[in-house]
Protein backbone atom coordinates (compact mmCIF):
# COMPACT_ATOMS: atom_id res chain seq x y z
CA UNK A 1 0.00 0.00 0.00
CA UNK A 2 1.07 3.74 -0.93
CA UNK A 3 -0.20 6.31 1.40
CA UNK A 4 -0.22 9.97 0.33
CA UNK A 5 -0.69 13.20 1.76
CA UNK A 6 -1.70 16.41 0.46
CA UNK A 7 -0.72 19.99 1.58
CA UNK A 8 -0.43 23.81 0.57
CA UNK A 9 -4.22 24.32 -0.26
CA UNK A 10 -5.52 27.39 1.15
CA UNK A 11 -7.28 30.89 -0.13
CA UNK A 12 -6.23 32.65 -2.88
CA UNK A 13 -6.86 35.64 -4.83
CA UNK A 14 -7.33 35.71 -8.44
CA UNK A 15 -4.09 35.84 -9.80
CA UNK A 16 -2.16 34.05 -7.61
CA UNK A 17 -0.27 31.64 -7.36
CA UNK A 18 -0.16 28.45 -5.06
CA UNK A 19 1.96 24.88 -4.87
CA UNK A 20 0.74 22.15 -3.49
CA UNK A 21 2.80 18.63 -2.30
CA UNK A 22 1.88 15.53 -2.03
CA UNK A 23 4.35 13.01 0.11
CA UNK A 24 3.90 9.44 -0.44
CA UNK A 25 5.03 7.09 2.17
CA UNK A 26 4.83 2.81 2.39
CA UNK A 27 5.66 0.81 -0.62
CA UNK A 28 6.78 4.03 -2.88
CA UNK A 29 9.07 1.36 -4.75
CA UNK A 30 5.11 0.05 -6.75
CA UNK A 31 5.05 3.70 -7.92
CA UNK A 32 6.07 4.49 -11.42
CA UNK A 33 3.48 7.72 -12.13
CA UNK A 34 2.01 10.32 -9.98
CA UNK A 35 -1.26 12.17 -10.82
CA UNK A 36 -3.13 15.45 -9.93
CA UNK A 37 -7.06 15.48 -10.22
CA UNK A 38 -9.30 17.86 -8.35
CA UNK A 39 -13.44 17.76 -7.98
CA UNK A 40 -15.09 21.14 -7.83
CA UNK A 41 -18.51 21.95 -6.13
CA UNK A 42 -21.40 19.96 -8.37
CA UNK A 43 -18.77 18.47 -10.68
CA UNK A 44 -16.78 15.57 -11.54
CA UNK A 45 -13.76 14.69 -10.65
CA UNK A 46 -10.93 15.62 -13.67
CA UNK A 47 -7.37 14.66 -14.19
CA UNK A 48 -4.93 17.91 -14.36
CA UNK A 49 -1.64 16.06 -14.69
CA UNK A 50 0.70 12.98 -14.41
CA UNK A 51 4.27 13.04 -13.86
CA UNK A 52 6.50 9.29 -14.58
CA UNK A 53 8.66 8.34 -12.32
CA UNK A 54 11.45 7.32 -14.61
CA UNK A 55 12.05 10.25 -16.74
CA UNK A 56 10.35 12.95 -15.48
CA UNK A 57 8.03 12.80 -18.13
CA UNK A 58 4.89 14.48 -18.39
CA UNK A 59 1.11 14.63 -19.68
CA UNK A 60 -1.22 17.88 -18.83
CA UNK A 61 -4.70 18.69 -19.38
CA UNK A 62 -5.28 21.45 -22.46
CA UNK A 63 -6.57 24.11 -20.11
CA UNK A 64 -4.30 23.36 -18.06
CA UNK A 65 -0.89 23.49 -19.82
CA UNK A 66 1.18 27.00 -19.08
CA UNK A 67 -0.77 27.67 -15.89
CA UNK A 68 0.20 24.54 -14.15
CA UNK A 69 3.51 22.47 -13.64
CA UNK A 70 3.97 19.26 -12.16
CA UNK A 71 7.10 18.39 -11.20
CA UNK A 72 8.67 15.76 -8.12
CA UNK A 73 11.46 15.40 -5.49
CA UNK A 74 12.39 12.14 -5.83
CA UNK A 75 14.39 12.29 -2.38
CA UNK A 76 11.33 13.11 -0.46
CA UNK A 77 8.76 10.69 -2.91
CA UNK A 78 6.97 13.84 -3.17
CA UNK A 79 5.02 15.18 -6.14
CA UNK A 80 4.44 18.75 -6.54
CA UNK A 81 1.83 20.84 -8.36
CA UNK A 82 2.96 24.62 -9.03
CA UNK A 83 -0.17 26.28 -9.98
CA UNK A 84 -0.11 30.40 -11.05
CA UNK A 85 -2.42 32.62 -12.87
CA UNK A 86 -5.25 30.89 -10.31
CA UNK A 87 -8.91 31.61 -11.44
CA UNK A 88 -12.28 31.52 -9.31
CA UNK A 89 -13.36 27.80 -11.50
CA UNK A 90 -10.10 26.27 -10.12
CA UNK A 91 -11.54 26.28 -6.96
CA UNK A 92 -11.67 22.42 -5.80
CA UNK A 93 -10.72 20.04 -3.50
CA UNK A 94 -7.40 18.50 -5.44
CA UNK A 95 -5.78 15.38 -5.26
CA UNK A 96 -2.86 13.52 -5.79
CA UNK A 97 -3.09 9.62 -6.75
CA UNK A 98 -0.42 7.01 -7.99
CA UNK A 99 0.10 4.11 -10.62
CA UNK A 100 1.71 1.32 -11.25
CA UNK A 101 1.20 1.67 -15.06
CA UNK A 102 3.78 3.32 -16.91
CA UNK A 103 2.24 4.75 -19.51
CA UNK A 104 0.53 8.42 -18.02
CA UNK A 105 -3.07 8.61 -18.52
CA UNK A 106 -5.93 10.93 -17.22
CA UNK A 107 -7.92 8.29 -16.50
CA UNK A 108 -9.17 7.39 -13.03
CA UNK A 109 -9.11 3.37 -13.38
CA UNK A 110 -5.04 3.54 -13.89
CA UNK A 111 -4.68 5.00 -10.29
CA UNK A 112 -4.33 2.86 -7.34
CA UNK A 113 -3.90 4.98 -4.55
CA UNK A 114 -5.32 8.47 -3.31
CA UNK A 115 -5.26 11.21 -1.00
CA UNK A 116 -7.78 12.96 1.42
CA UNK A 117 -7.55 16.00 -0.96
CA UNK A 118 -6.66 19.73 0.29
CA UNK A 119 -9.03 22.69 -0.77
CA UNK A 120 -8.23 25.54 -2.84
CA UNK A 121 -10.31 28.28 -2.83
CA UNK A 122 -10.12 31.22 -5.31
CA UNK A 123 -12.00 34.44 -4.06
CA UNK A 124 -12.61 37.44 -7.25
Amino acid sequence: QVQLVESGGGLVQAGGSLRLSCAASGRTFRINAMGWFRRAPGKEREFLAALRWSDSDTYYRDFVKGRFTISRDNAKSTVYLQMNSLKPEDTAVYYCATSTAVILSGSEARYDSWGPGTQVTVSS
